[in-house]
């Protein structure tokens, strides 16, 4: 047997260590947080300048053009969180949220594809969770007496 199969599992370059692992997962929020964020400074820009499917669809939900820009202004502030650290799980909990809403309202009101609106509510999710301290951080923050 060669010796780098005899000592397989014994070689520290075999597993990585927990900073690693910890440094990588810090590393791949920040890219879901960037992409996150891109795609709805995108869709808040479809909205704002008034897009005719974006508009076709606000219109079948019957709000008006004032909903269809409160949702862009959120999508804006909500991608901008994104890049605060003390804010970002804060924003994916609110990005759940909003995207859970576009899911419903494009199964039941605008008949779309929601392969999108799914894709960023787990992306959301997913921030949501690996920021959780943030969250938590921060409500202990404005709660503190």
């Amino acid at each position: 047997m060669s010796e780098s199969v005899s000592r397989r599992g014994t070689n520290s370059t075999d597993t990585a260590s927990p900073a690693a692992a910890g440094r990588a997962a810090n590393i791949g929020l920040w890219v879901a947080q960037a992409v996150t964020a891109l795609t709805f400074l995108v869709a808040a820009l479809g909205k704002f300048g008034g897009d005719p499917m974006v508009v076709a669809t606000f219109d079948r939900i019957g709000f008006g053009d004032w909903f269809r820009y409160l949702i862009g202004v959120l999508e804006i502030l909500g991608a901008i969180a994104l890049f605060v650290p003390r804010l970002a799980g804060l924003a994916g909990l609110a990005f759940v949220a909003l995207m859970v809403g576009a899911v419903v309202v494009t199964l039941a009101v605008a008949g779309g594809n929601v392969v999108l609106p799914l894709a960023l509510l787990i992306l959301s999710a997913v921030i949501a969770w690996g920021r959780w301290r943030s969250t938590t951080s921060l409500w202990n923050a404005l709660t503190r007496r």
